[in-house]
């Protein structure tokens, strides 16, 4: 009976004052309970007690309360921290890996973060073996793949591994879920690849279906795309500062010299960028050049596009009509 109420007044008693409402805790795997008890205590939500282990197994909690990390409500008694506890969802951190990035800029955003080791993320990137065991078959790497989004992930135990495969399985259930009823007559590698070319020519969104239009005219008549993005991907040291001889480089992405596409994406297009190739505007143009604002202006011919490039790039005033 004593020790009845020893326990009873153990378990109504409130974790200690706190000017805070909440606590964030962090319980190891292979934690017990008596260490889970200790990490509690140390956050403040609770009293360090040997009562806590009573109580636990007298509440059938003993051993199972989860690992991971928690937010929990401070000022509780021992009882409802235990049962908060066992019942907690992981506290989630957004992260945000935006459209467009290499695979070397979508691992430095998870290495920052540490949610990863970066050299291992990019060398399973370019893995065969793991590249062909998430689905993707003759895929030299998983560059287009890596699907750009907001990702909710938790303090579990994450590895480059893990991470790629989330993105992947992004990659493959937006694929599945578009409309692909298209005239293209492209493999899905070679979209994704035209896909990534877009993402990189324009951050407007609403342009996306033109440039799309721009660059398959030119495929379909025998015209090199001469897309900078793609000149940059191939050079292993570049400047900063697109040079003549960058663009004479012969290399399998320098789109100023073959008159195909790249030899693979240049970067991790978004859903917008893929569905521009799948459905681009109905334009016959075959130009476009930047008016420093973001847009760009369409031309249908190169006498047109020199008189925009003059405009825009070399500010020459049109002339008044």
């Amino acid at each position: 009976m004593a020790l009845g109420g020893w326990l009873a007044l153990y378990g109504l008693q409130s974790g200690p004052a706190q000017e805070v409402e909440y606590a964030i805790v962090r319980i190891p795997p292979g934690t017990g309970t008596k260490g889970v008890g200790q990490i509690l205590a140390k956050a403040g939500l609770i009293h360090d007690d040997i009562r806590f282990l009573l109580l636990a197994k007298y509440l059938g909690l003993a051993g199972k309360l989860p690992a991971g990390e928690f937010k929990l409500t401070l000022g509780q008694r021992p009882g409802d921290v235990l049962r908060q506890l066992a019942t907690a969802k992981q506290v989630e951190y957004a992260v945000t890996i935006p459209e467009g990035l290499r695979i070397e800029e979508v691992a430095d955003i998870f290495a920052a973060g540490s949610w990863c080791d970066r050299d291992r993320f990019i060398a399973l990137a370019h893995n065969p073996q793991f590249i062909q065991s998430l689905g993707l078959k003759s895929v030299p790497s998983l560059e287009g793949y890596l699907y750009p989004d907001t990702y909710l992930l938790t303090r579990e135990p994450h590895d480059a591994k893990s991470l790629i495969t989330m993105q992947v399985n992004r990659f493959l259930k937006i694929w599945s879920g578009l409309d692909k009823d298209s005239k293209q007559r492209m493999s899905r590698h070679e979209i994704i690849t035209l896909a990534s070319v877009v993402e990189k020519e324009t951050g407007d969104a609403a342009e996306r279906p033109m440039i799309a239009a721009v660059f398959l005219n030119r495929l379909k008549t025998g015209m090199r795309l001469q897309s900078d993005p793609t000149v940059i991907y191939g050079l292993k040291d570049f400047s900063g500062d697109l040079t003549r001889a960058d663009l004479q480089t012969n290399h399998p992405y320098n789109t100023y010299v073959i008159p195909a596409l790249p030899a693979g994406p240049i970067c991790n297009p978004g859903q917008k960028a893929i569905e521009a190739v799948l459905h681009p505007a109905s334009a016959d143009f075959f130009y476009f050049v930047s008016k420093n604002n973001g847009t760009h202006q369409f031309s249908k011919n190169l006498s047109e596009h020199n008189k925009a490039v003059r405009e825009y790039q070399q500010g020459e005033k049109p002339k008044e009509k």
